[in-house]
């Protein structure tokens, strides 16, 4: 059985592209400096770690929440490396105007909330309000590359932004030798998470503007660009379906603080982030076959969606137990004694986590391909209401491990149902998830 599973794996990785090597190798890159920033915030203490955690996520969900810029260009860029010239400056122009006025949008906002809480890390916000217009940048950018199947510069710019945190963090940390616990070691923590991000987005948005430029200058087309308003139900779609799938992976960390506070937050947090290490792969060979997914052609994009997803869910489920071996060892060893209690949870979280490698290269055939990204959200929404759902009732009283299980719970609910509503949309039969072939029906 085991050589039928290496086999099958074999066959989908020959069909997938060869950038998807070097985005692996970014995707390790990435996962290594995010795991240095995890070990040095973490060893300040699980109440740290967890306020750490609660900053990123709410972070990630203004990301998501105008990450429909980004992904508009790289569909018109899709079409472009399907044989439409597009000029692609003026667009890239027009999204980068409007992720910086949503930016500043955004800070107004989170100044409010900064200004009324009195609590970790919710009033520490006004920090991430300073860098909300600039850390907007780099998700709409990098759509230019990600549509043209351009693997080295978005490779770049996702590398530098860890590395960027990591080198602030270690400056903060030797010049803050002595400073008191909690609140003082979080301020420092997020002054460098946010400064680093800036400082990277500013000069990706720079290099992507002067990247785009000349390239345009082989383009001889006269029809107008496509502008991102047109689009605008689309890019909203996108935008609320991305944060409705970021509270699906991070809603848990949230009813963790309600009930047990910010000292179980922080080790479940690096239970997640641990199990979450399964979708490297799955996330560097969607993004590699991204533009592909999105050609216009129902049979290569259905194709590319079933060796991606092939591929996917058979090397996270080779890999799942040999991450949670090295996790018994390492969380307690690495990050200190109080990271044994990540452990267990990490065990409730994986078969979840691995079953739901496959949805990163679903929801590309479906905003990519279809330019339906509502089907994506739906996916994500069932997903995020089960999990939340079962998670109010299992959190009380089982804490972290009663979160962990919902969210297993979720994922493996949520794909089999995005299984089921991919291939009716791509018109193919349920043996063509694993037939050798695709056959149309």
């Amino acid at each position: 059985m085991s050589i039928q599973v290496l086999r099958a794996l074999k066959n989908a990785w020959a069909s997938v592209p060869r950038a998807a090597l070097g985005n692996l190798v970014a995707k390790l890159l990435i996962v290594g400096l995010g795991l240095g920033i995890t070990v040095l915030v973490a060893r300040q203490g699980p109440r740290v770690q967890g306020a750490f955690a609660l900053f990123v996520a709410v972070e990630s969900a203004l990301l998501t929440l105008f990450s429909g810029l980004g992904l508009w260009l790289a569909r018109q860029m899709s079409r472009q490396q399907a044989g439409q010239a597009v000029r692609a400056r003026s667009m890239l122009r027009s999204v980068l105007r409007a992720a910086l006025g949503l930016g500043l949008l955004a800070s107004g906002v989170l100044l409010a909330v900064s200004w009324w809480a009195d609590k970790m890390p919710y009033a520490q916000l006004w920090l991430l309000a300073l860098a909300a217009p600039f850390l907007l940048l780099v998700p709409t950018a990098t759509g230019l590359w990600l549509g043209q199947g351009r693997m080295w510069p978005l490779n770049a710019a996702q590398v530098a932004a860890p590395a960027s945190v990591l080198s602030g963090l270690a400056v903060a940390w030797w010049f803050s030798q002595g400073a008191e616990r909690h609140t003082s070691t979080v301020l420092v923590v997020l002054m460098a998470w946010v400064s680093g991000k800036s400082l990277v987005a500013v000069l990706t948005a720079i290099y992507a503007l002067n990247d785009a430029d000349r390239r345009d200058e082989s383009i001889t087309t006269h029809e107008p660009p496509a502008v991102w308003w047109d689009d605008w139900r689309f890019v909203a779609t996108i935008g609320i379906t991305n944060v409705i799938s970021l509270l699906n992976y991070r809603a848990s960390l949230f009813l963790v603080e309600r009930f047990h506070g910010l000292g179980a937050v922080g080790t479940y947090s690096v239970a997640v982030t641990v199990a979450e290490l399964l979708w490297l792969l799955s996330q560097s060979v969607t993004v590699s076959a991204y533009s592909r997914i999105g050609n216009p052609d129902v049979r290569v994009a259905s194709s590319m969606t079933v060796q991606a997803v092939r591929i996917n869910v058979l090397a996270t489920l080779l890999a799942a137990p040999i991450l949670l071996v090295l996790a018994t060892w390492a969380l307690p060893e690495v990050m200190g004694p109080a990271y044994a209690a990540s452990v267990a949870p990490l065990a409730a979280l994986l078969p979840g986590v691995a079953a739901y490698a496959a949805a990163s290269s679903l929801s590309a055939f479906y905003t990519n391909h279809l330019g339906r990204p509502h089907l994506s959200g739906g996916i994500a929404g069932l997903s995020l209401a089960v999990s939340f759902g079962l998670g109010w009732f299992l959190v009380p009283g089982m804490g972290a491990l009663g979160a962990a299980v919902s969210s297993s719970t979720g994922y493996i609910v949520a794909i089999v149902v995005a299984y089921a509503v991919f291939l009716r949309q791509a018109g193919l039969p349920v043996r063509a998830l694993w037939a050798p072939a695709l056959t149309r029906l």
